[in-house]
Order: structure tokens, then C-alpha cells, then sequence
């Protein structure tokens, strides 16, 4: 069977454009379904469709949360997502459909975090790209903090799970090493 990612995206960029989050998700699943794969034309989408499409989703949106997205925080998205030359193009055609606002991120997050609950450590992996794109113009805003909250809980992270994983990536008022003028 040929693996192609290009009816995923292109169904995503056009349902993202007609109906949203939602419809992004959809065309998503109808593009790889009636493009990309060999098969069944009904079912549950495979998870590389839901982590693929949320992936780029979440991390177009991310970018947005702060109000603009700028040239590092895409240079970010292009560092933890590896895509073949020959399919830049589309991948960021997508993305740029994606960080036009913010809202409807939840529903991203959701599947993903549905899809892939038995896998936490991927799971914390993609809040690490997530931080990665939030701290590329050098400060994590509050309205990006906000959003990487709001994704760890719907990931089923704790509160002390969010804190450890932020601390990898921001230092905070109250971090104890900054306090104690000590190195990690």
C-alpha cells in the first residue's frame, strides 16, 4: 500500500475552509480515505490521519494563541515537524489555514488525546513541540501559557505533570532554582 499524507491534507485545508475545526478533520478523513489509501471507504480513521492532522493543527494554533504568528515560531513548527521537501508546500498551506484564529483547537486536542491516551509519552511529547513553538520569539505569553494548560488538560495531564513539563521550558517566579540563584 502507498503511504501518502497529500488527500489527508488537501481534504483538511478544504474542510478547514467550509466548515472549521470540524470540517478540517472530516476532509482530512475523506481525503486520505478516497485518495490516500487502498480499501475500506467507511470507518474510524487511522491514527496516523488523527495525529498528523492535529499535529499541524495544534501547532498553527499554538502559534496564533499569542494574537500573531511570526517567522521563528513557524521556523519552530518546521523544526519538530519533519516533512519532505516535495510536500513542504501543502503542509504549509495547511498550517497557514490553521493560524488564521486560535479558536477550536479543543476539538484537535480531544482526538488526539483520545486516539493516542495509552501513549502518554508521545502524548507529553507533543506538548514539548507545542512549548517549543510558544518560545520561539523568546517568551511564552499568557495567552500561550492559557493554551498549553488548557491542551495538558484535555491530554489528562495533572496539574504536577503541567508543572514539570513547563519547567523544561519556562522558569517561573517561584521556581526553586531561580530562588536559589542555582543551577539545574
Amino acid at each position: 500500500m502507498i503511504q501518502s499524507i497529500w488527500g489527508k491534507l488537501g481534504g483538511a485545508g478544504i474542510g478547514l475552509a467550509l466548515g472549521g475545526p470540524i470540517g478540517a478533520l472530516l476532509g482530512g478523513v475523506a481525503g486520505h480515505v478516497l485518495i490516500d489509501r487502498e480499501g475500506a471507504f467507511f470507518g474510524k480513521p487511522p491514527r496516523d490521519v488523527v495525529f498528523t492532522m492535529g499535529l499541524v493543527a495544534l501547532a498553527a494554533k499554538m502559534a496564533k494563541a499569542d494574537g500573531v504568528v511570526v517567522d521563528r515560531e513557524v521556523r519552530a513548527f518546521e523544526q519538530i515537524v519533519e516533512v519532505p521537501e516535495s510536500e513542504h508546500e501543502r503542509v504549509t498551506r495547511l498550517f497557514e489555514l490553521a493560524q488564521q484564529t486560535s479558536d477550536g483547537f479543543e476539538a484537535y486536542a480531544r482526538q488526539i488525546s483520545d486516539e493516542f491516551r495509552d501513549e502518554p509519552a508521545l502524548l507529553e511529547d507533543v506538548l514539548d513541540g507545542l512549548f517549543h513553538i510558544a518560545k520561539a520569539d523568546e517568551a511564552v505569553h499568557e495567552a500561550e501559557f492559557v493554551y498549553l494548560k488548557d491542551v495538558a488538560t484535555i491530554f489528562l495531564f495533572s496539574d504536577a505533570d503541567f508543572a514539570r513539563i513547563a519547567a523544561r521550558h519556562v522558569r517561573q517566579a517561584d521556581d526553586p532554582y531561580l530562588i536559589l540563584k542555582a543551577e539545574r
